[in-house]
């Protein structure tokens, strides 16, 4: 049980990450790799600010404005010097690698000895459940430790999904979807299409180093982290779209919250097979290709039956 609470707490973590993706890939349509650099850089800042006695909240916070600095940049670089978003993204996620390296000052930091949101959850559950250490849940021996972080982790995402969904209802956040689906338009209607790629951009990597940030779960931020997050934020979308199987707006949200928590649970199976952990990386693609592959066959399927 606690390891089936782990994987959900992953998963949810990572949804941040699957929300940021979506923001790019499908508001924007932008192949935006910084991602891979903007989950690490929200790690390596959090991680140092947490080292050297800053609260857990404000690391955070600051792990959030870095990854927006870093999708600003990415944004700029399309929009100001007209380069192609692949290599933009590859440029500012090349760069962000010695950056990480720089803030961290080493390959990676241990978050064991050091007071972050996995601690303070605990101590919270601690005192709800009057000292004990575990608790019982359907004949399940549970640690109050992982249930703990798990409803924060839900509560937390919980809000993120309902303030990006209020945000895309304001008269900037549907400009910035307006963008993505017609730029011309907006042209046409004397808006900054420009401003609003790079605004989108960096709230989306905002959100991928927030996830990142997060790796305080994990108790330690390390410089290569980052290697294929945006593959697993794209597989999380497209398994979350193929689950709602709906364009609207709020379902689109919480397609990719419930994409990202099943594709960790899929990898969470494989490994409890007796896969080994150093094909994760090529389970993962073979995941992402059956998520891309899969929705298409079902069209083509329910064409010939109609």
């Amino acid at each position: 049980m606690n390891l089936l609470i782990a994987t959900f707490t992953i998963g949810f973590i990572l949804s941040l990450l699957a929300l940021g993706v979506f923001i790019s890939f499908r508001i924007f349509a932008f192949p935006d790799i910084t991602a891979d650099g903007s989950v690490t850089l929200g790690a390596s800042v959090g991680a140092t600010l947490l080292v050297r006695g800053v609260s857990s909240p404000l690391a955070s916070l600051a792990g959030f404005l870095a990854g927006m600095l870093a999708g600003a940049c990415t944004g700029t670089l399309h929009t100001r010097f007209k380069i192609n978003p692949l290599l933009s993204g590859i440029l500012v996620m090349t760069g962000l690698y010695s950056i990480n390296l720089h803030i961290l000052g080493r390959s990676n930091v241990s978050l064991l000895s050091v007071n972050t949101l996995v601690t303070q959850s605990e101590r919270i559950g601690t005192t709800l459940m009057r000292g004990a250490g575990t608790f019982n849940l359907a004949g399940w021996e549970v640690s109050v430790r992982d249930a703990s972080v798990l409803g924060a982790v839900i509560m937390a995402v919980s809000l993120t999904g309902l303030l990006l969904y209020w945000f895309f209802r304001t008269n900037l956040g549907m400009a910035m979807r307006a963008t993505g689906d017609n730029v011309l338009m907006i042209r046409a209607l004397g808006m900054n299409d420009a401003n609003m790629i790079i605004f989108g951009l960096a709230i989306s990597n905002g959100f991928v180093a927030l996830a990142g940030g997060l790796a305080q779960y994990q108790g330690f931020a390390d410089v290569g982290m980052g290697i294929g997050m945006v593959v697993w934020g794209l597989a999380s979308v497209i398994i979350g779209e193929a689950l709602v199987g709906s364009n609207q707006l709020g379902m689109t949200i919480v397609g990719a919250v419930m994409g990202s928590v099943l594709f960790r649970l899929l990898v969470a199976v494989a490994l409890r097979w007796g896969l080994s952990p150093n094909d994760l990386k090529l389970i993962t693609a073979v995941f992402v290709f059956f998520a891309l592959i899969t929705p298409e066959f079902l069209r083509k399927k329910r064409s010939a039956h109609a």
